[in-house]
């Protein structure tokens, strides 16, 4: 059974939903689940749409022509359509922390991220262990000022060696170049805490600390060119207090930074998230 995902958005006009819908039961599909949004300040339609074909005799390649002469070109629809049937491949870029590494690759491990991670790719190699314990390859990339291109290129040879999906910055100390955005845009999820740019620098904790901040946080958003200002796809908070050391901060720091760009991974890998105006839809 032929089961695929499509994401749709266009300028919103009247009859989408029902032209769509028709089209699939035309084609002999069955509707799994569907979701829709409309920007009214900037009339923008999104859809989100599961369905499930019986007949064999449909093939993804068929449903695309179909679809773009049927629906597409009328309605001048933005739309990408994927197989359920096969996951995305994820790379993981990592440096020296240690803790959003562990947790994405325990929850891999678990079969809780529908996701394959071929390779990962390191500027230190004090990881290594980590990857070689879980049985996925590992390869040093140092990257300096003194080196980025040279960086760049043997990641950008890698990526495609691999044939990579989509990249996880899993507290990877460096910042990406713009070639290499360009070529996954909308497709590097990073993860940060939410103190920027209050608290920038090396020890943001022992800054909020200092300030006596009540509420501490996450945040996971696509890579673009300018520096943590990507587009949001994941947050949350907790609470802190008086009674808490740094230590607690840290510690509760880590623990969202573990949840939320977990969470960030798992919608975008089933496909859950379109980008527009630097904001995103993220569909249940």
């Amino acid at each position: 059974m032929q089961k695929i995902t499509i994401l749709i958005h266009c300028k919103d006009q009247k009859n989408i939903i029902a032209s769509v819908t028709t089209f699939i039961a035309k084609v002999g599909g069955n509707i799994t689940y569907i979701d829709q949004h409309v920007d009214v300040e900037q009339n923008v339609f999104f859809m989100r749409l599961e369905c499930e074909f019986i007949n064999s005799q449909i093939t993804i390649e068929s449903f695309k022509e179909d679809f773009e002469q049927t629906l597409a070109s009328k309605f001048d629809m933005s739309w990408d359509l994927y197989s359920q049937d096969q996951k995305p491949k994820m790379a993981l870029f990592v440096s020296k922390y240690d803790h959003c590494l562990f947790d994405i690759l325990g929850r891999y491990s678990a079969g809780e991220l529908n996701v394959e991670i071929p390779l990962i790719i390191s500027n230190h190699n004090d990881l290594r262990s980590i990857a070689e314990r879980f049985d996925i390859p590992f390869h040093l990339v140092p990257f300096t000022k003194d080196n980025k291109e040279e960086g760049e290129a043997k990641q950008i040879e890698l990526l495609k060696r691999y044939e990579i999906s989509f990249i996880v910055l899993a507290r990877y100390m460096q910042i990406i170049t713009p070639n290499l955005i360009s070529l996954y845009e909308n497709k590097i999820i990073n993860i940060h805490h939410s103190f920027l740019p209050a608290f920038p620098g090396a020890k943001p904790y022992h800054s909020a600390f200092k300030r006596g901040v009540k509420i501490i946080g996450a945040t996971s958003h696509y890579v673009t060119e300018a520096l943590d200002e990507g587009p949001i796809i994941e947050q949350d908070i907790a609470r802190v207090s008086h009674i808490h050391s740094v230590e607690d901060f840290i510690m509760k720091g880590r623990d969202l930074e573990r949840i939320v760009l977990a969470r960030a991974i798992k919608l975008h890998a089933e496909r859950k998230t379109m980008v527009y105006s630097n904001k995103t839809v993220v569909f249940s």
